[in-house]
């Protein structure tokens, strides 16, 4: 195994989501649920541009730490006509400044040709929530 203390990405685009205000279930068995749904936003970037469609949400999982993991679907339509559906698990928690930090790992779906590359490849993100919005960096692992 090699020591890594750097992975070589690419820089693909950056999502600005709008989000309803939460719904929350508390004390469930595996923590307090948050469910938000996904409202609209763009995607802007030197690989993909587009809106996201008014259908998907966060499932989220506030954890005992003050954690949170997170579980979104979304689909991205890009101005050249693809609809994409992106998906990914991660992780919300406070950065040194005590601001949340998010960082997921994205995956693709997509029937275009033109798109292909998203699905055979590992995304990375990081990002941060504001009020009823997110806002996230999307990265290609190399």
């Amino acid at each position: 195994m090699s020591d890594i203390t750097s992975l070589p990405a690419e820089f693909l685009f950056h999502i600005n989501a709008t989000l309803n205000p939460p719904i929350v279930i508390p004390n469930g068995p595996n923590g307090t649920r948050v469910i938000v749904r996904v409202t609209g936003g763009t995607v802007k970037g030197p690989k993909l541009n587009g809106t996201i469609e008014d259908l998907g949400a966060d499932w989220l999982t506030m954890r005992a730490d003050g954690t949170a993991q997170l579980d979104v679907r979304i689909v991205i339509n890009t101005d050249d006509g693809a609809a994409i559906h992106m998906s990914y698990k991660g992780i919300m928690a406070p950065d040194a400044d005590g601001k949340p930090r998010i960082v997921t790992a994205p995956l693709f779906e997509t029937g275009d040709e033109r798109y292909a590359w998203l699905t055979q490849m590992q995304g990375i993100a990081i990002g941060a929530a504001g009020q009823n919005v997110v806002d996230y960096d999307i990265y290609r692992l190399v």
